[in-house]
């Protein structure tokens, strides 16, 4: 049985896209709402080792132009508190399957996912 994490926004295309995705397949899905739910420390972690704190930033998002990023130099630290703050800066959605990891929109990584799964 395919298990997955998906951290998201419930108002996000890419994170209703994953959501949709993992159902065709039966997924058992856990959802987490970054708006409710901010992300644990070790999780975040996981992603920021494998992708790169900047890797998992939407740098061509309206949310990370209005918080003035692209011009800000700012230390790791006050970059995950802003993260915490405001999910949207990030490249949703985040899922996570056993070992494997992967940020947006990322069908091919997900089928990867769905496939390790199979009997």
């Amino acid at each position: 049985m395919l298990n997955v994490q998906i951290f998201g926004v419930k108002n996000s295309n890419e994170t209703r896209a994953a959501e949709r995705f993992f159902k065709e397949r039966r997924a058992v899905i856990h959802f987490v709402d970054l708006k409710q739910k901010a992300m644990a420390p070790g999780e975040i972690k996981r992603f920021v080792d494998r992708f790169g704190l900047t890797g998992l930033l939407d740098s061509s998002g309206k949310p990370y132009a209005d918080a003035g990023l692209s011009y800000m130099r700012i230390s790791d630290s006050e970059l995950l508190a802003k993260i915490e703050r405001d999910p949207k800066l990030l490249r949703l959605p985040l899922v996570r399957s056993g070992n494997r990891i992967s940020i947006g929109q990322d069908e091919e990584s997900w089928k990867a996912m769905a496939a390790d799964q199979k009997p």
